[in-house]
């Protein structure tokens, strides 16, 4: 069993997965969700700082709902948010609509070529760079 404090309200709760919501807080977070797209819905030219003012929630709980694609705005200026990737006002998700593209185009000529990319190299350690030493040891760790 995975028990967890509510991050709303601190209370413990059986965690099964997602955000780390009791059912009652998760519950109460889906009714506000519910009002603010009713709100954006009836508002269409309403920004985020406006819906978040309106209807009482935090602009940072908005930004979430746009990047988990739940809330989209009519215009990217409207949302304030960027794209991941090169920064461009897009109105949900995390990418653009060009840096998405480019990214499946990207993975579907790995595919096509069939060749996984070259494995990343570690680094070597030198044998006299400071590092943890273990005193049971005969040689002293090294």
């Amino acid at each position: 069993m995975n028990v967890k404090n509510c991050r709303n309200c601190r209370r413990l709760f059986n965690y099964v997965m997602g955000p780390i919501l009791c059912p009652a807080c998760r519950e109460e977070m889906e009714e506000k969700f519910q009002i603010v797209k009713k709100y954006v819905q009836e508002n269409v030219r309403t920004g985020i700082h406006e819906v978040a003012e309106a209807c009482e929630v935090d602009t940072a709980q908005l930004r979430q709902w746009v990047r988990e694609e739940r809330l989209i705005f009519a215009e990217p200026s409207l949302a304030g948010i960027g794209c991941e990737k090169c920064g461009k006002l897009i109105q949900s998700g995390k990418f653009c609509e060009a840096c998405k593209k480019e990214m499946t185009d990207g993975f579907s000529q790995v595919l096509k070529s069939g060749a996984a990319p070259a494995p990343v190299k570690k680094k070597t350690v030198d044998r006299d760079s400071p590092r943890m030493r273990y005193l049971d040891r005969p040689d002293g760790g090294r």
